[in-house]
C-alpha cells in the first residue's frame, strides 16, 4: 500500500506518495516547509527572494544562504555539462519575452513584442566561490534557475524525507520526478506523457508511455505546455541560449531517466535546445530517453523500454528503466563534471541522492511527468 498527496507550489503541481500511507501526512508537512524556502530563495518572480536581490548587487561578491549555493552549483554544473545549452543568465531573456511573473498569471494574448536575437550573457560570468559562500553576477545580468531549481528540490527532498521517515518516497514537481528509499515491488510507476493532465487519466491527445524505474529521477521536458502569445507571436518557455529565443527545435518533449532527477531534466532540456541530432548526444551519455517530435513521431535511445513486437509500454502495462537487474537509472548523467570544479565558479558542484533499491508495481503509485519542466 501506499499513500499519495497532490497539490502546487512553486508555479507548478506537486505529487507525493510514501510506501508508508501512515507517514504521508508528516512528509507532506516537510515538504511543504522544503518547497517554502526553496520558494523564498529561489523564485524569480518574488521582489523579496534570495535570488532576486542578486540583480542589485552591481558585480560585487555578496555571501548567499547555504540553500542559494548548492541551487546555483547545480544550475552552473548542468551549464558546463551541457555546453551551454541550459544557462541560469537567460533570465532577462525570458522577461524580455513576457514571462516575468507566475506562469498562471501571464496574459494570454499580451502586447506585443520585438524578438531580437541576442545571446544570453553566458553562465561563465557567474562566480559561485563555495568556501567562502559568496557569488558574483556582473552588472546587468539575471539569474533565472527555473531550468534546474525544481529537479534539484525535487532531488533533495526525496532523500530527506526518505532519511527522514525509513521509507520509500516519491515526490514530483511538474515534470521533474525523484525518487528515494526503498521502492514499491517492481518500481514506481510513471507516465510519460505530452500533455498536462490528471494522475489517473490517460491524456486524450498526445502519447503517453508508462515504465518503471527503482531510483534516480525521470524528467520530461516540453515545448507545449507552457505556452503564451505576444501579439502574433506564440512563444514558448525553454530559451535556447545561442539566441535568447524560444528555441527552434523539431522534439515537442523528451524523457530522460538518470541518477539524479537534476540530470535527467538538464539532459532533457539540453535535448530540446539542441535539436535534430540530440538523440545522439544522449546516446553517448548512455541516457535512457524518449524523445517525441511534433509530428508524434516517437525516438527512443537504448535503455528505454520497448516491447518485443513493437507494441507501446503503456498499451502492455509498465516497463522497468533497469532491464537484466541493471539499474540504468542510477548512473550518473555527467559524471567527469560531477567531480570537477566549475571553470569560473571556484567550487566544486556537489551531486544529490540516488535512491538504489529493489522491488514491484503498485497501481496507486502511478504518477505523470508533464511536458512543463
Amino acid at each position: 500500500m501506499t499513500g499519495a498527496a497532490d497539490w502546487r507550489a512553486l508555479g507548478t503541481s506537486v505529487r507525493l506518495v510514501t510506501t508508508d500511507p501512515a507517514l504521508l501526512d508528516s512528509c507532506n508537512l516537510l515538504l511543504a516547509r522544503h518547497l517554502a524556502e526553496v520558494d523564498a530563495t529561489c523564485s524569480r518572480f518574488r521582489q523579496d527572494s534570495e535570488l532576486a536581490a542578486l540583480d542589485g548587487t552591481d558585480g560585487r561578491p555578496v555571501k548567499v544562504s547555504p540553500l542559494l549555493a548548492e541551487a546555483l552549483a547545480v544550475a552552473l554544473r548542468a551549464a558546463e555539462a551541457t555546453d551551454g545549452a541550459v544557462d541560469p543568465t537567460v533570465g532577462s531573456a525570458m522577461n524580455a519575452l513576457g514571462y516575468d511573473r507566475d506562469f498562471q498569471l501571464i496574459q494570454e494574448d499580451g502586447r506585443p513584442v520585438r524578438l531580437t536575437v541576442r545571446p544570453v550573457p553566458g553562465w561563465r560570468l557567474v562566480t559561485l566561490d563555495r568556501t567562502t559562500g559568496t557569488v558574483t553576477v556582473p552588472p546587468g545580468v539575471r539569474l533565472d534557475l527555473g531550468a534546474t531549481a525544481k529537479a534539484w528540490a525535487a532531488d533533495r527532498a526525496a532523500t530527506m524525507l526518505a532519511e527522514a521517515a525509513g521509507c520509500g518516497v516519491l515526490v514530483s514537481l511538474g515534470g521533474d520526478t525523484a525518487v528515494a528509499g526503498r521502492p514499491p515491488r517492481g518500481g514506481w510507476r510513471i507516465r510519460v506523457q505530452d500533455a498536462t493532465g490528471p494522475v489517473d487519466e490517460i491524456p486524450a491527445r498526445g502519447s503517453s508511455d508508462m515504465v518503471s524505474i527503482r531510483g534516480g529521477g525521470l524528467a520530461t521536458s516540453g515545448t507545449t505546455a507552457r505556452r503564451w502569445r505576444r501579439g502574433a507571436q506564440e512563444l514558448h518557455h525553454i530559451i535556447d541560449p545561442y539566441t535568447g529565443l524560444p528555441a527552434q527545435t523539431p522534439w515537442r518533449t523528451v524523457s530522460v531517466a538518470a541518477a539524479t532527477c537534476a540530470d535527467a531534466n538538464a539532459a532533457s532540456t539540453a535535448a530540446l535546445v539542441k535539436g535534430a541530432g540530440a538523440e545522439r548526444w544522449l546516446t553517448r551519455l548512455a541516457l535512457p530517453a524518449r524523445l517525441v517530435a511534433n509530428d508524434g513521431t516517437v525516438l527512443t535511445t537504448p535503455g528505454w523500454p520497448t516491447s518485443r513486437r513493437g507494441t507501446p509500454t503503456s498499451q502492455q502495462g509498465p516497463a522497468s528503466l533497469s532491464p537484466a537487474g541493471d539499474d540504468l537509472s542510477a548512473r550518473p548523467a555527467f559524471e567527469d563534471e560531477a567531480v570537477r570544479p566549475i571553470r569560473g565558479s571556484g567550487g566544486g558542484a556537489p551531486r544529490y541522492g540516488s535512491g538504489r533499491g529493489g522491488g514491484g508495481e503498485t497501481p496507486s503509485t502511478t504518477t505523470p511527468t508533464e511536458a512543463a519542466a
